[in-house]
C-alpha cells in the first residue's frame, strides 16, 4: 500500500472519529470539527488541534436594548509550559425558544490595533458561537489572553445568554 493511501486512510478515520465525538460535544466545538473535515479534504496528512478541556467564564443575559455590550475574555496560563487556547463566545437560545439566527446579533472583537472587526457567527441548536480554529494562539507560561468581544442585539425580540469561554488544547 503506498503512502498517499495510507494518509488517504488515516485522515477519514481521523475525521470520523471527530465527528463522532462531535455528538457529544455539541456546538462547544463545532467550530472546530468542521475545520477538521475541511482539512482533511484538503490537506493530507496534518493534525488538528481539538480542545481537551473549556474554561467556563460568568455568564450574563442577552440585552435587547439595540445597544452595544462589551465582554471580555480573559484566561491566565498558570502553567510552567506554553499552552494553546481559543476564546469563545457562546449565545444560547432559551430552552423553549426562540432558537436565535445569525441575523440576530452584530457581534465584533477588538482588534491589538484597537480597531473593531466584524465576527461571523456559527450556529447549532440555537447556540450562536464564534469559530474556535481562527482564534488559536499560544500563550506562554505566565501570559494572559484578553480578548474583547462587542454585541449588539439587532432583533428587539432575541432573548438568550451570553456565555464566554476558552478552549484548551493539548
Amino acid at each position: 500500500m503506498s503512502l498517499k493511501n495510507n494518509r488517504l486512510r488515516l485522515a477519514s478515520v481521523a475525521v470520523t472519529v471527530a465527528l463522532a465525538g462531535l455528538a457529544t460535544a455539541g456546538p462547544a466545538v463545532a467550530a472546530t470539527q468542521q475545520t477538521v473535515a475541511g482539512a482533511s479534504a484538503g490537506v493530507q496528512g496534518q493534525a488538528v488541534a481539538i480542545p481537551t478541556d473549556f474554561v467556563d467564564l460568568p455568564t450574563s443575559p442577552l440585552s435587547a436594548d439595540s445597544a452595544s455590550h462589551e465582554f471580555t475574555v480573559t484566561y491566565r496560563n498558570e502553567s510552567s509550559a506554553d499552552r494553546t487556547v481559543a476564546p469563545q463566545l457562546l449565545v444560547e437560545s432559551p430552552d423553549e425558544g426562540p432558537f436565535l439566527t445569525p441575523a440576530d446579533i452584530k457581534l465584533e472583537r477588538r482588534t491589538t490595533h484597537g480597531c473593531w472587526e466584524a465576527v461571523q457567527v456559527g450556529t447549532q441548536s440555537g447556540t450562536l458561537f464564534t469559530d474556535l480554529s481562527t482564534a488559536q494562539r499560544t500563550l506562554h507560561a505566565g501570559d494572559t489572553l484578553t480578548q474583547v468581544y462587542r454585541l449588539t442585539v439587532v432583533n428587539p425580540q432575541a432573548k438568550g445568554t451570553v456565555a464566554p469561554r476558552v478552549a484548551l488544547y493539548g
